[in-house]
C-alpha cells in the first residue's frame, strides 16, 4: 500500500513546525533522498528527504499549515505499486473517516484483518505500554510498537525524562529508521543566542569558492604605493561635460586601466598565468574590472584595452557595469581576463589588500583619492594623491619586477601618459 511518511522526532525538542515550502507537488515523480520540503519550527529549519522512490500522491499539510510530530506529511506511491493501489488506500482512508455507530458485534464484523492471539497479547501489552502518563512522541510510540518495547519500563534520556528514539532502540535492538535518514536540521541559533541564516548560492557562491581557489592556490603578495592625480583630476574635470553629452560616465577608471595596460606590455609576468610548469605570457590584454552588484561580484571584461582610447574604454566599462548591475550581461563578457582591477575607493576604503582573480597572476586594487600634504621641489603642496594596492602571484612575480610595474604605472597617471 501507498507510504504514509509522517513528521518524525528529529530531536532539539521539536514538537511541531511550519511548512515553509514544498520543493515537490501532488503528481511528481520523486526518488529516494530527494528534499521534499522545509519545516520550520522555533528552534531550526528541517529540510525533509523523501524516505521512498516513487510518485507523490497526496501532500497532506499545505505551506503554511503547522504539522506535528507523528502527523502525516505526503503519501508517496511506490515505484512497484500501481494506480489501483493508490485508489484502493484512498477509500480505505474514507472508510476509516466514517464514524462508529454500530454495537461490539457489528464492530467486529468490520474487522477484516484477524491475527493469530499471541501477537494480538503482545499488541495488548505495548497498547497498554503506550498510555500518555510515558513522555514519548508518536514516533516513540510507534517505534515501541515495531519492537514491542514495554515503554513503561523504560528511562527516558531525554528532557525531563522523555523516552527517546535511542532508547527504544537499545531497549528492543536497531530497526532501519527511514524516516528519519537523511532528514537535515539546521539550528537557528548558538551557543549565544538565535541567528539568522542565509543560503550561500548562486553568485555569492561562484565567488566563494573562486575566491578560496585562490587564496589557496597562489602564493599571495601585496604592495601598496600612492600615486600623485593631481593632474589626472583636473583633466578628467575638464573631459568629463563632453562625455556626459554623449552619454558616457566618465571616471578615473578608463584611465587607470588603460595606464596600466600601457605598463603590462613592458611587465609581461603581471600579464600571465600559471600552468603545470609553464608560465603563460599572455600577448592580449583583457582588462576584468570588478562590479559590485545586489547579486554578488561580476567581473566583466573590457576586451582588447590595448587597441582602445580612453573614450572607447570608458563606454565599455559604463555598458558593462550597467549589465551586470541588471543582470543582462553576456556570458562571453565575463570570460578572457588576464589582469583586473578591483575598485573600493567609491566606497571609502584607501588601501586594501584585493584577491587575485585566480588564474591571473596579478589583481590592481583602487583606494580613495584623498588630499594630502607632500612635499613637493622643497615646499609642502596639497596634492590629491590615489591609494593603489597590487597582489600578485608570488610564484610568478618577483617583488621587483612589481615594484617597477607600480612605479611605471604612477608615473603614467601622474604624467597623464595614455600612450
Amino acid at each position: 500500500m501507498p507510504y504514509e511518511f509522517k513528521f518524525p522526532d528529529v530531536g532539539e525538542g521539536i514538537h511541531e513546525g511550519e511548512i515553509v515550502k514544498w520543493l515537490v507537488k501532488e503528481g511528481d515523480k520523486v526518488h529516494a533522498d530527494q528534499p521534499l520540503g522545509e519545516i520550520e519550527t522555533d528552534k531550526a529549519i528541517v529540510e525533509m528527504p523523501s524516505p521512498k522512490s516513487g510518485k507523490i500522491l497526496k501532500i497532506h499539510v499545505p505551506a503554511g499549515g503547522v504539522i506535528h510530530v507523528g502527523e502525516t506529511m505526503v503519501t508517496i506511491l511506490e515505484e512497484h505499486e500501481t494506480d489501483a493501489d493508490a485508489k484502493r488506500h484512498m477509500e480505505k482512508k474514507e472508510e476509516s473517516k466514517v464514524p462508529y455507530t454500530g454495537s461490539v458485534v457489528g464492530f467486529l464484523e468490520e474487522a477484516k484483518d484477524v491475527k493469530p492471539v499471541q501477537t494480538i497479547k503482545k499488541e495488548a501489552k505495548i497498547t497498554a505500554a503506550s498510555q500518555p502518563s510515558v513522555q514519548a512522541t508518536p514516533a516513540v510510540r510507534n517505534l515501541a510498537k515495531q519492537l514491542n518495547v514495554d515503554l513503561n519500563s523504560l528511562k527516558g534520556t531525554g528532557p525531563d525524562g522523555r523516552i527517546t528514539i535511542d532508547d527504544v532502540q537499545k531497549a528492543g535492538g536497531s530497526v532501519k529508521k527511514e524516516e528519519s535518514s537523511g532528514i537535515k536540521v539546521t539550528r537557528k541559533y548558538d551557543f549565544f543566542g538565535y541567528v539568522d541564516r542565509v543560503p550561500l548560492h548562486g553568485v555569492k557562491k561562484a565567488v566563494a569558492n573562486k575566491m578560496a581557489e585562490s587564496i589557496f592556490t597562489a602564493a599571495q603578495l601585496t604592495n601598496m604605493h600612492e600615486a600623485d592625480v593631481t593632474e589626472l583630476a583636473a583633466k578628467r574635470e575638464k573631459e568629463k561635460a563632453q562625455y556626459e553629452k554623449e552619454g558616457i560616465k566618465l571616471t578615473f577608471m578608463p584611465y587607470i586601466v588603460k595606464a596600466a595596460t600601457l605598463c603590462l606590455k613592458e611587465h609581461p609576468y603581471l600579464n600571465a598565468s600559471l600552468e603545470g610548469e609553464d608560465i603563460i605570457l599572455k600577448k592580449y590584454y583583457n582588462i576584468g574590472i570588478a562590479v559590485d552588484t545586489e547579486e554578488g561580484l561580476f567581473v566583466p571584461v573590457v576586451k582588447g584595452a590595448e587597441a582602445k582610447d580612453i573614450k572607447a574604454i570608458a563606454k565599455d566599462i559604463d555598458k558593462l557595469a550597467n549589465d551586470a548591475k541588471s543582470r543582462k550581461i553576456n556570458l562571453m563578457d565575463l570570460k578572457g581576463s588576464s589582469f583586473s582591477v578591483s575598485n573600493l575607493g567609491s566606497v571609502g576604503v584607501e588601501f586594501f589588500t584585493p584577491i587575485i582573480n585566480y588564474p591571473e597572476s596579478a589583481i590592481l586594487g583602487v583606494g580613495r583619492i584623498m588630499e594630502k600634504p607632500v612635499v613637493k621641489a622643497g615646499k609642502i603642496e596639497i596634492r590629491k594623491m590615489l591609494p593603489l594596492s597590487l597582489t600578485y602571484d608570488h610564484r610568478i612575480v618577483d617583488g621587483a619586477q612589481a615594484a617597477r610595474f607600480m612605479s611605471d604605472l604612477m608615473e603614467r597617471l601622474q604624467l597623464c601618459d595614455f600612450g
